[in-house]
């Protein structure tokens, strides 16, 4: 079983980019869950949502404690929150971030990827959300679901938003997929 963690701040889409990656895989045949952890959170708050993904029904409901993918949407929380508890090595970490700029981090984990989203949002949103773009990335490295789920999913979701909304965000996750897909 998958078992993702997306940890950013209040109103970056958290929750959206969990339902997001469910709505994905289970257009691809996955059993998917996602859920946001709630409390007192306000704009700007460090939260967290998780994701679930199998090819069998899923029967846990608690946090992720140990995430196989972590997805960090918010580079400011690595030195306010604990974004790494339960990380292993093998965890693959994907990190909103131009570049490396956390040189040990590559020590501690074999997977760890940087994407430019908050560029890429800024370019084709208009605004610093990035729980869409930073999904193509996602797609890239973990293969657990494929840009076109990505975009099925987005037209699911953003259907009441509008054309120029789901058109924008398909092409902010098709940006940041490409991105990756030419560094290699």
């Amino acid at each position: 079983m998958e078992q993702i963690r997306i940890h950013g701040r209040g109103g970056q889409g958290v929750v959206t980019a969990a339902e997001l990656i469910a709505i994905a895989a289970f257009k691809e045949g996955l059993w998917a869950q996602a859920f946001p952890s709630f409390g007192v959170e306000r704009t700007g708050a460090p939260i967290q949502s998780f994701v679930r993904l199998n090819s069998h029904p899923i029967t846990t409901h608690e946090h992720i404690y140990v995430p196989t993918v972590l997805i960090i949407q918010d580079a400011s929380l690595i030195k306010v929150a604990d974004v790494f508890s339960g990380a292993t090595e093998n965890t693959l970490v994907l990190i909103n971030a131009n570049k490396n700029v956390w040189p040990e981090l590559k020590k501690k984990f074999t997977h760890v990827y940087f994407c430019p989203a908050t560029d890429i949002a800024l370019k084709t949103l208009g605004k610093n959300i990035v729980n869409t773009v930073i999904l193509g990335a996602f797609a890239h490295y973990s293969k657990l679901v494929s840009l076109n789920s990505l975009r099925a999913a987005i037209r699911e979701k953003f259907t009441d938003k509008g054309a120029e909304i789901i058109n924008k965000n398909i092409k902010a996750i098709e940006l940041a997929f490409n991105h990756h897909a030419q560094k290699k």
